[in-house]
């Protein structure tokens, strides 16, 4: 195995002075956290709904106590599965924190699934009830489950009930479901004790302020809005401005206001955000974060000229939530996701896989004693399928997915190495390689490109060459108007492959 440097240098450097093991598990889980933090300021204003209006810590007690009593009296029970649809607003949030608060295990479940997708879920969490926002995704819900259920929509709701706010650090707390398999659903169980070690930990990384104010723009169904924007904020006791969807305009111009210290995306929203006036409308705010999916070096100067900052990336994944990012203080570096957050220790295997283990990790998947055994090694470390680097400073490099790799003539090429340097090309503004089989090469390496502008493919291809090696250069590019994404933006490159070979397997 080659090992990070160590584990304690690099929680030091993102938490000086902090003793990382104990506050992380401080308060015992996330209702307790947030107990705490509600109880220090009450009259913060700490929740903004979509229309603007904000309710304060106080409220926002009240509110998920009281929706947390009326799911205990309504028969259900800690340790039920409890799915959550809808569009981001308050009441989403306070039905989400409501369930944890009574102890139920929370299934997010993506607003724009399709039927046979919110069944598939439905089947494999066996939910012992609801709050489903849409009407036709309820009577989905309730044909899959073959069974009586409760489901109710997103409205507020009033109980009483003393078994409210039992949960420990060891109970689950959150079921979901990793993007990009087929077949059946896989469940990453989370327990308290995983979203409180890894809330806690950016906190103390990105020196998470209470007078902090984050814009957040990223779905709610997924770990990184959820798990690292809405457990982020309040655990720090900070406020966060919920935004029904991404827009860039809107984004910009809350951005320009003055209100806000911090915004959270992807990479596909800075590029939205890329005219050069959008992007010095986040010059005055206190940090950026880009995760989700690598952030292409080019990019991340571009930004850095016009918002005066390179966005501090980072690296996490749903099993996980987050792992390892730059230091807030240091040099961020284009194309390094940075070293352990506190409390994450991570080794590469012989293969270059990133393995890790620490209190954000899950025991296991739900119900699935084989994706355990294959994601688990013999002494207990998480295999995250992620192929890496360390540099000599003990910073990740991220270069691609195990099952990404392409082997082209007998060699190995990473994706991404090719992606960054065609992307240096400036009529390029998005690329992305996949292997395609070839008789030939067994596996042709192949560019999909998104350009700004006309330009030869030869043109491309010599580019590349100045900057690869020759096998690592592309076979071939194939120009297309946008790429295909998933709901949080990452590229879906087996669709690429799958319109390159006319829609076969």
């Amino acid at each position: 195995m080659s090992v990070s440097r160590s584990d304690a240098e690099s929680w030091a450097a993102h938490a000086p002075g902090v003793d990382v093991r104990a506050e992380l598990v401080r308060d015992g889980s996330l209702p307790g956290r947030w107990r705490r933090r509600w109880s220090e300021r009450p009259a913060w204003p700490q929740l903004r709904d979509v229309d603007g209006t904000w309710i304060t810590s106080e409220e926002l007690e009240a509110r998920t106590r009281a929706y947390a009593g009326s799911l205990l009296q309504a028969g259900l029970a800690p340790g039920d599965r409890w799915l959550l649809c809808g569009s981001t607003s308050a009441a989403l949030v306070i039905a989400y924190i409501g369930a944890l608060r009574a102890g139920l295990i929370v299934a997010p479940v993506n607003p724009a699934y399709t039927e046979p997708e919110v069944a598939r879920i439905v089947a494999d969490a066996r939910p012992a009830g609801a709050a489903i926002e849409s009407m036709e995704i309820a009577g989905w819900v309730r044909a899959a489950t073959g069974r009586e259920i409760q489901v109710h929509g997103l409205e507020a709701r009033v109980g009483i009930d003393e078994r409210v706010d039992g949960a420990r650090g060891e109970d689950p707390a959150l079921l979901l479901y990793t993007s990009g398999t087929t077949g059946r659903p896989k469940g990453a169980l989370l327990t308290h004790g995983n979203l409180l070690a890894s809330a806690t930990a950016v906190g103390l990384a990105w020196r998470w302020e209470t007078g902090d104010r984050l814009l957040l723009a990223l779905p709610l169904f997924h770990a990184h809005g959820l798990g690292v924007g809405l457990h982020g904020t309040l655990c720090a006791g900070a406020a966060v401005a919920l935004r029904e969807r991404f827009d860039p305009a809107d984004v910009a111009e809350r951005c320009a206001s003055g209100e806000y210290s911090m915004f959270f995306g992807v990479p596909t929203m800075y590029t939205r955000l890329e005219e050069p006036r959008r992007l010095g409308e986040l010059a005055g705010l206190r940090l950026l974060v880009s995760g989700s999916a690598p952030l292409p070096a080019a990019l991340a100067e571009r930004i850095a000229a016009h918002a005066g900052q390179i966005p501090l990336e980072r690296y996490g994944m749903t099993e996980t939530i987050m792992l390892t990012s730059n230091l807030y203080d240091g040099p961020r570096k284009p194309g390094t996701v940075g070293i352990p957050l506190p409390g994450v220790e991570l080794r590469l295997a012989d293969d270059g896989e990133v393995q890790v283990r620490g209190p954000n990790v899950i025991a296991g998947y739900w119900e699935r004693p084989e994706a355990n055994a294959e994601s688990f090694t013999d002494d207990g470390w998480f295999r995250t399928g992620d192929l890496g680097e360390l540099d000599e400073d003990g910073s990740l490099t991220l270069v691609g997915r195990s099952k990404e790799l392409i082997i082209s003539g007998g060699f190995n090429v990473y994706p991404r190495e090719v992606e960054e340097a065609i992307g240096t090309h400036p009529a390029v503004r998005e690329v992305t390689v996949v292997g395609l089989r070839s008789e030939r090469w067994g596996e042709e390496v192949t560019a999909f490109v998104v350009s700004g502008g006309p330009v030869p493919e030869r043109e491309l291809l010599d580019h590349a060459a100045q900057r690869l090696t020759a096998y690592k250069v592309p076979k071939r590019v194939e120009f297309v108007e946008s790429l295909p994404r998933n709901a949080l933006g990452k590229i879906v490159r087996a669709e690429l492959a799958r319109r390159a070979s006319g829609g076969r397997e």
